[in-house]
């Protein structure tokens, strides 16, 4: 007997959303499944605030329709919100209260029972290595203890769906892999689904899935994996004396398609790096037309090389102002509430 498709967390079509003559976001489409880490990256006004804050009812749609845990989200924005967990980028945790009492608030919020507020703080506090730390104020936790109180404060009132913008950012490398560790124990014993958006592309790789947004349309949407494989072959970076002369002596002389890469390098996809090199160093330095060639590095394809062929920039780009366009989106939301 057939197995039943998957059930989808958040389903959307056509959605689109326009400021007067401009199209923030253009018609997009893509679903994710129940359980899933889905990951929905983007160059700085590709359109990726404002799908979130459609989908966190903190923005209405201009066209299409889009459904978070079967709530339609202009429809029925106050189930939408009910279901949903949402973890700010820019710290939002009350820092003059403990740690406890910052998660009695949220529940007042959302209307959590007292019998259930004990049970739920606890478990939460206990999932995320801080039920020692519930009574000690808020502003002697370290920044990685904050994220962290705030992922349980996110899961208090049992989303089903938790949305995480940024969920590592500022945070050092080790206390990055222990949130990390939070959330897969959270996916695996609770099951919930998580929509994130990241510029650490190593980060990306947790991801089950991921949606590239460039220009307000949908570029891409797939496993890290396959979306890999849209980089042909192996990375090979060159940096050169006249990058735009040396791209253009690699198309004559190999018909190959150099494209710029970040920090003023030239990229170019090869099958068969180890054996290019030694021929693209051959045609770039000999002759009179030569151009001098300061580094060549060789590499299989990542995200961010994916990222940098679909969108033609750099991921971390998009850091400029991430948090004015954060404090908006708590304003937004403490207003809607």
């Amino acid at each position: 007997m057939p197995q039943a498709p998957p059930i989808n967390a958040i389903q959307v079509e056509a959605l689109s959303r326009r400021f007067g003559e401009f199209t923030a976001v253009d018609s997009i489409s893509f679903d994710v499944r129940q359980g899933e880490i889905f990951g929905f990256l983007g160059p700085n006004g590709a359109g990726k605030t404002t799908t979130i804050n459609m989908l966190c009812t903190l923005l209405r749609p201009t066209a299409g329709r889009a459904r978070v845990n079967g709530f339609d989200v202009a429809s029925e924005p106050a189930k939408v919100r009910q279901s949903i967990g949402l973890i700010f980028q820019d710290p939002s945790l009350d820092e003059q209260l403990t740690g406890l009492e910052n998660l009695r608030f949220h529940a007042m919020l959302y209307d959590v029972a007292g019998k259930d507020f004990v049970t739920r703080a606890q478990e939460m506090l206990a999932m995320v290595d801080l039920a020692d730390k519930a009574k000690a104020l808020v502003r002697t936790y370290s920044g990685g203890m904050k994220r962290r109180l705030e992922i349980a404060r996110g899961l208090l009132h049992h989303p089903k769906v938790l949305f995480l913008d940024e969920p590592t950012l500022g945070l050092d490398p080790q206390t990055r892999r222990h949130i990390w560790e939070y959330l897969h124990q959270l996916r695996r014993e609770k099951g919930v689904t998580m929509f994130m958006t990241s510029h650490y592309m190593d980060e990306a790789e947790n991801c089950d899935r991921i949606a590239i947004i460039d220009h307000g349309r949908l570029v891409a949407a797939d496993t890290p994996e396959k979306l890999k494989g849209l980089v042909g072959g192996d990375v090979v970076t060159v940096r050169t004396s006249d990058n735009r002369l040396a791209a253009e002596m690699l198309r004559r002389a190999h018909g190959v398609e150099a494209r710029s890469g970040p920090e003023e390098t030239l990229i170019v996809e090869a099958e068969a790096g180890e054996t290019f090199i030694p021929r693209m160093m051959a045609s770039l330095t000999a002759g009179d037309g030569r151009v001098e060639v300061a580094s060549v590095s060789l590499r299989r394809p990542t995200l961010e090389d994916v990222f940098i062929k679909l969108t033609g920039r750099a991921i971390r780009e998009e850091e400029a102002d991430s948090k004015d366009r954060m404090r908006m989106r708590g304003r937004m939301w403490r207003r809607r509430r």
